[in-house]
């Protein structure tokens, strides 16, 4: 008995959750503001792509 809880599914739940929180809250810290070296040229991209399709979308207005 654990806690005053006899079942060792249910504990074992309780514990999982803890330990899940906890992995969570250390891989969150560790990749804190990680990734946003390339976000410049991913505005770029998202730039040409909105460019390309109004280009695509006069061109079918206009036939």
């Amino acid at each position: 008995m654990v806690l005053g809880i006899p079942d060792p599914w249910v504990w074992s739940a309780y514990l999982l959750c803890i330990l899940i929180t906890l992995f969570c809250v250390i891989y969150g810290v560790l990749n804190w503001n990680s990734g946003g070296e390339d976000e410049e040229e991913q505005i770029m991209e998202e730039i040409r792509w909105e460019e390309e399709e109004r280009k695509m979308e006069e061109d079918e207005l206009g036939l």
